[in-house]
């Protein structure tokens, strides 16, 4: 399913955010987006996730235009259609890794015992398995970001959306990050739109999108 977005711009006060970005990524395609820090990569990645509304343009999600939503409508666009891994994976503190990764199939109500051979496969295939039943306080970085991987693919969404999900690990553990991402995201899939500051890491991606001044450079 493509992502497209025409024209979006967004305004925080006096400073344009985006100032007419144009982006498509397509379905299973797997896009890095790159630029100098203030060029409006989280921006745009939380206006194509939904997250923000942008002032204008237009962001569709296949043959649905999904910018002009209710916001509850986009808040079940988000838990249906996207996943989401952070730089600090935000697992929930209070829950284990295998809780956290079968989140999102118990809010869309999936069958019980499905919900947990999912995310025990996931688990299983990330190498975390002899973790499942810690907190994210009680693994490692890395660990806990491969969970957050997991949980971000469990649904089978459309599009994963990145923010430097290894700008907080060291080398290795970050390897294993992007490995786990990218790879899963393929065998199933989905898109993934990467926001990172390194070479490296925009290097797993099909292809890199550079921003300035809240545009599309290149």
């Amino acid at each position: 399913m493509t992502l497209l977005a025409r024209e979006v711009g967004i305004r925080f006060g006096a400073t344009d955010a985006l100032r007419g970005a144009d982006i498509e990524i397509g379905e299973g395609e797997l896009v890095a987006v790159m630029g100098p820090s203030g060029s409006g990569k989280s921006t745009l990645l939380h206006v194509l996730a939904g997250i923000l509304r942008p002032d204008r343009g237009e962001i569709r999600l296949g043959d649905r235009r999904i910018d002009n939503l209710a916001d509850g409508a986009r808040s079940s666009l988000r838990l249906t259609s996207f996943g989401f891994v952070l730089q600090f994976g935000d697992l929930v503190p209070e829950l284990s890794l295998r809780e956290n990764v079968e989140l999102p199939l118990r809010l869309l109500k999936v069958r019980r015992s499905e919900t947990r051979a999912r995310a025990a496969a996931l688990l299983r295939e990330l190498e975390v398995e002899e973790f499942a039943d810690r907190r994210p306080g009680e693994v490692s970085g890395g660990q806990a970001q491969r969970a957050a991987v997991a949980r971000a693919l469990v649904h089978r969404p459309a599009v994963v959306f990145a923010d430097e999900p290894t700008g907080a690990l060291d080398s290795v553990a970050g390897e294993l990050v992007l490995d786990a991402l990218t790879g899963l995201a393929r065998q199933q899939g989905s898109a993934v739109v990467m926001v990172t500051h390194e070479a490296r890491v925009a290097a797993y991606a099909d292809r890199t999108v550079f921003l300035r001044d809240g545009q599309v450079a290149a």
